[in-house]
């Protein structure tokens, strides 16, 4: 996706990356706010007699499960699919925008880089609220919604390949990152509840 969604390759395909990329950003924030409501509405009907200190308990001990795999060499188990990238040639910028963008805000319906993934799941139930629920995986998504703008600068083919070798160089630091942002939050929920 962040090939296909540069303003090079949407120039290629005469589309408007701003459009593209506005759509796709709008389609992972709303698919994952609506995941994320269904899923605390599931919470307040299905955990409703759970204390509050047992649901971030919960939480903790999948931040550290989560920590374990995504510090493991292997890969975290899940989906290993991409998006469909002959929709690029199929449709306009925008409507594959919010495909793909959609696919994203679902979080397990393409590769899932990281255990933190489900983590998200599981708190947005675990919050047992519509609202909440929405919050946690909203936040999400617009994150995920976000990555499309990592290649806002490319111009040029050789830009494009500058931005894969700088996010190569990039790929460990972001893994360890994603594991220390996972520590801090264990460190806080423990602070939280003492």
């Amino acid at each position: 996706m962040r090939a296909s969604s540069s303003p090079l390759g949407e120039r290629g395909r005469h589309s408007r990356w701003w459009l593209t990329v506005s759509a796709f950003l709008l389609a992972a924030t709303a698919t994952g706010t609506g995941t994320g409501a269904a899923l605390g509405s599931l919470g307040s009907l299905a955990l409703s007699g759970v204390p509050a200190d047992v649901r971030v308990a919960l939480v903790g001990a999948a931040l550290v499960v989560a920590i374990g795999m995504d510090s493991a060499p292997r890969a975290v188990p899940g989906p290993r699919r991409q998006v469909d990238e002959r929709w690029l040639d199929r449709y306009r910028g925008w409507v594959y925008g919010v495909g793909y963008g959609s696919q994203l805000g679902l979080a397990v319906t393409t590769v899932v880089s990281s255990a933190a993934t489900y983590v998200a799941l599981l708190a947005s139930v675990l919050v047992g609220r519509l609202g909440w629920g929405a919050i946690v995986l909203g936040c999400y998504g617009a994150v995920r919604g976000l990555i499309p703008l990592a290649a806002a600068g490319v111009r040029s083919p050789h830009g494009l390949l500058a931005l894969h070798r700088a996010l190569g160089r990039w790929r460990a630091r972001a893994r360890w990152g994603a594991v220390a942002a996972q520590g801090a939050l264990v460190v806080a929920l423990v602070l939280a509840v003492a």
